[in-house]
């Protein structure tokens, strides 16, 4: 049997969790930030207000 060596770890800048590392990563490991989609959603959200609000902002209207 072979061993394996444990697979490098980060933590996610939105919600802190660790997270190991993925084969489909390979090429960016780096630049990863986010554990999941949802992580990277949020803090999409966080950086720029609500979507709604966000976009209403983008066409040059109040929040609704």
């Amino acid at each position: 049997m072979m061993s394996t060596r444990p697979l490098p770890e980060k933590p996610c800048v939105q919600c802190g969790r660790p997270f190991s590392w993925r084969k489909k990563w390979q090429r960016d490991w780096e630049a990863v930030r986010y554990c999941s989609a949802r992580c990277r959603g949020e803090a999409r959200t966080a950086r720029h207000g609500t979507r709604k609000g966000a976009i209403n902002a983008a066409r040059g209207m109040g929040e609704t």
